[in-house]
C-alpha cells in the first residue's frame, strides 16, 4: 500500500454518517481509487471504534472513529484458536484467544451472516464448536444452544473464561461472581518496577473525560479491589500477578495505569488522569494482559473447578524479548491458591 496512508486516525463528521467505510476512506485519501481503500480494508489495515474491520461496505456513524493502521494487523482469530478446557451439560470453560470480542454488540447482532463471519464473536463461535465436538458424525440441523456468558474479557484479553450451558447454572455462577467467591488470577507485562500492593478504589462510569476509571467520592461508583504482586522483574520492566476481588469492566488495566504502571500495548488507559498520558515503548503486540487461572464451585456439583493457562506465544515472545534474549520455552505462571 502506498505510503501516504499510514497511520492516520479520522472521525467521523455528520455529513459522512450512513456511508459506507471505503467512501469514507475515499474521500479521507485523494486521489486513491476504489481499489486501493478496498485493498486497505482486506488486507487488515482499518480499524473502526479500536476493532478492526474486514468489511469495505460497513455503513458509518456520527463520530466513529476509524484508523488505517500502518502494517496490516494480525489475522482474526478463527474457531480453531478457540480450545475447550472443560464441557458438560451445565458448564464451558474456554481459553479464549487474544483479538476475539467475548459477545457481540448489539447494533452487530442483525449483521448477515457473512459480514458476521469476517469478525467471529466467543458467543457464536462457541456453540458451534461444542456442537462439532459433541457430533463427531453429520452436523445436527438447527441452530445450537445459545450460551450464557456470566463474566467477560476484553477483545485484546487472552484467557480463561466459563459460560453457563443451563439457567441454573447461570444463575448459580452469578451468585458466586456477586460473593466475589470466584477464583481469577491475571498475569500482566508493565512499565517500571512495581511492588507487591492491594489497589482498593471506587470505579465510576466516567472520569471525567469520558472513560472509566476511580473517584474519590466514597459515595459514587462501586468498590473495586486487585492484589497486585511481582514475578519476574525485567529491563525496565515487571510481569506481574493480578488477583481480583472484585471483577469490574477494565477493572486491572485501570488500576495499573493510575498507579503509573499502564498495561504495555493498552492505548486507553496510560497513566494517572488528569496528566499527560505515557508513552509505551514496549512494542507490545496487544495489551499485555492474560487470564491465566480460573476457580470456582461447580455450579450444580458444587466440586471445585481449578484451571490454568500459560502464557500465549505472543506475550511469551514479548517477555522473551524484554529479556533481552531469543525466545524461550519458560513461561511466567502464576501461583494457584489451590
Amino acid at each position: 500500500m502506498m505510503n501516504d496512508a499510514l497511520s492516520k486516525t479520522f472521525h467521523v463528521p455528520d455529513d459522512l454518517a450512513e456511508e459506507t467505510l471505503v467512501a469514507a476512506l475515499r474521500r479521507w485519501l485523494p486521489g486513491k481509487s476504489w481499489s486501493h481503500v478496498r485493498g486497505l480494508v482486506l488486507s487488515r489495515r482499518v480499524m473502526v471504534n479500536g476493532n478492526l474491520c474486514l468489511d469495505a461496505g460497513r455503513r458509518l456513524k456520527a463520530q466513529d472513529v476509524v484508523k488505517v493502521l500502518e502494517h496490516s494487523a494480525a489475522a482474526p482469530p478463527s474457531i480453531d484458536d478457540v480450545k475447550i478446557r472443560f464441557l458438560d451439560l451445565h458448564l464451558a470453560v474456554v481459553e479464549k484467544p487474544a483479538g476475539m470480542t467475548t459477545l457481540r454488540h448489539p447494533e452487530e447482532r442483525n449483521w448477515p451472516r457473512r459480514r458476521k463471519q469476517l469478525q467471529p464473536t466467543l458467543d457464536e463461535t462457541l456453540p458451534r464448536i461444542i456442537e462439532r465436538k459433541q457430533h463427531r458424525g453429520p452436523r445436527t440441523r438447527g441452530v445450537p444452544r445459545r450460551l450464557r456468558a456470566v463474566h467477560r474479557l476484553d477483545r485484546e484479553t487472552s484467557g480463561l473464561m466459563v459460560f453457563a450451558r443451563t439457567v441454573e447454572a447461570e444463575s448459580q455462577l452469578g451468585t458466586q461472581f456477586k460473593k466475589h467467591s470466584i477464583h481469577r488470577l491475571y498475569l500482566a507485562v508493565v512499565p517500571g518496577r512495581i511492588e507487591a500492593q492491594t489497589i482498593d478504589t471506587r470505579l465510576v462510569d466516567d472520569r471525567g473525560d469520558g472513560r472509566r476509571g476511580s473517584s474519590r467520592d466514597p459515595k459514587l461508583g462501586k468498590r473495586a479491589v486487585t492484589h497486585v504482586r511481582p514475578v519476574e522483574r525485567l529491563d525496565g520492566y515487571t510481569v506481574v500477578e493480578c488477583q481480583l476481588e472484585t471483577g469490574r469492566t477494565h477493572q486491572i488495566r485501570i488500576h495499573l495505569s493510575e498507579i503509573g504502571h499502564p498495561v504495555c500495548g493498552d492505548k486507553v488507559y496510560r497513566g494517572p488522569y488528569p496528566g499527560t498520558p505515557l508513552v509505551d515503548a514496549s512494542g507490545a503486540p496487544r495489551v499485555a494482559l492474560h487470564a491465566a487461572e480460573l476457580g470456582f464451585d461447580h455450579p450444580l456439583t458444587g466440586e471445585p473447578m481449578q484451571f490454568s493457562m500459560p502464557l500465549p506465544n505472543d506475550l511469551v515472545v514479548l517477555i522473551d524479548r524484554l529479556r533481552g534474549k531469543p525466545a524461550a520455552r519458560n513461561r511466567p505462571r502464576g501461583k494457584s491458591r489451590r
